[in-house]
């Protein structure tokens, strides 16, 4: 019997979901394969407690082939060019073919687009990154960390924010509060700006009870790494001893190069199918442009931000969708615009922001206050997630009493 063959993308949260909810799904017949790279997946929300030392590299990483179902076929490789017209990717392995592709190869960085940034930075947005960075904060004791957003839109909303906070707990707790700064520069008006200003003030006076200071509205134009200063937009330039930047984020080149990108450099997608515009392609996750209601000025429209929540969603929906086309079923699966982020303050705290991204007039989020209880919640959904199958069919999705309110964490085995 001949089969669909089915193409996916990248190895990230998203693409992980589509290959694992498909084989779940679909007959053996049907071939589902997965391109990825790197031979090991790292948990990308725990960099920034790989940053602190508070977890070690081996505890955040393990064998691709270990979080992917069997009967599904991998093949470690870069993505080198993509064929919609032919049905066609081509990959440093060889040209593979697809009925059905679904891409979700992230965002790629590019510090090259601020002069003088490139080489002159540490950040935790990549693995390998990360790792240097906890090391280079391990040795420094005195002096100002400047904490750079340089560009929107950048993955993970929280995470300057979080990683701030992080840093005023590490240095607090060695005792050097009083000889090392956190500031935080971004060109956002108050953090986490597509939640809204309410829980952008909520957010602000997190960082003020950490002894973060935030500067808003800096848009970053060049960094002078000899004289170790960052130049701004309309705004005075300002010194630092430690430079952590978020860099420009960008589609990755193959995504560009096969003009699946618009305007706005990222692929457009119908918001409740992730459709693209061509037959039987989809595309999730970081790599997605998707419109939202409201706008953040009268000419700038607000996008859904890129974060590994919304990437798990998508793989969910799109994974319904195929399945349901290929049994002649019309699809009611559609996504809908939810999402949550665990916000961590530090000394074993997080906040819980949760909402409802396509709500009219302007996304709706709330924060629930500080706890113990969020903490947890995201400790044990790093668990899950780096666990194996077997491992994780015995586990309970994760239920936090707190307040005597129950957290449900919304994961799908």
């Amino acid at each position: 019997m001949n089969g669909t063959r089915i193409l996916i993308l990248g190895g990230g949260v998203g693409g992980l979901t589509v290959v694992n909810e498909l084989r779940q799904q679909l007959p053996r017949y049907h071939r589902i394969t997965l391109v990825e790279q790197n031979e090991n997946h790292a948990f990308a929300p725990s960099f920034l407690w790989l940053m602190t030392g508070d977890r070690r590299p081996e505890q955040i990483t393990v064998p691709l082939r270990r979080l992917v179902r069997e009967g599904v076929d991998v093949v470690q490789a870069e993505v080198t060019s993509i064929d919609v017209a032919r049905q066609g990717v081509g990959t440093t392995q060889g040209d593979l073919s697809y009925d059905y592709l679904v891409i979700a190869l992230g965002a790629e960085l590019a510090p090259e687009q601020i002069p003088g940034l490139a080489g002159s930075f540490y950040s935790f947005y990549t693995f390998e990154e990360t790792k240097k960075l906890r090391d280079a904060l391990g040795k420094f004791r005195q002096g100002k960390i400047a904490l750079v957003v340089s560009t929107l839109p950048y993955k993970c909303p929280g995470a300057p924010h979080e990683a701030a906070m992080l840093l005023a707990t590490f240095f607090r707790k060695r005792g050097l509060h009083d000889r090392v700064t956190v500031h935080l520069y971004t060109p956002e008006a108050h953090p986490m700006p597509v939640a809204g200003p309410q829980l952008g003030e909520a957010v602000n006076q997190m960082l003020a009870s950490k002894g973060v200071a935030f500067h808003p509205l800096h848009k970053l134009t060049s960094v002078d790494s000899q004289a170790r200063t960052l130049s701004f937009d309309g705004k005075e330039s300002a010194s630092y001893d430690m430079l952590i930047a978020i860099p420009p984020h960008r589609s990755p080149r193959v995504a560009r190069e096969a003009t699946l990108t618009n305007e706005s450099g990222w692929i457009p997608v119908d918001r409740s199918t992730l459709k693209t515009r061509h037959e039987n392609v989809y595309a999730i996750g970081d790599i997605v442009a998707i419109s939202l209601p409201g706008r953040w000025k009268p000419d700038v429209p607000m996008m859904l931000p890129k974060a590994g929540v919304f990437a798990h969603e998508h793989g969910r929906i799109v994974a319904r969708r195929i399945v349901d086309e290929m049994n002649g079923v019309v699809s009611k699966a559609e996504f809908c615009g939810p999402g949550y982020c665990m916000l961590e303050a530090g000394e074993g705290l997080a906040g819980f922001a949760f909402g409802d991204f396509f709500a009219e007039p302007t996304p709706r989020v709330e924060l629930r206050n500080i706890g113990r209880a969020w903490h947890i919640g995201k400790v044990l959904f790093e668990q899950w997630w780096l666990s194996p199958f077997g491992l994780k069919k015995s586990l309970l999705k994760t239920a936090l009493m707190s307040g005597g309110k129950v957290m449900k964490i919304p994961v799908k085995i």
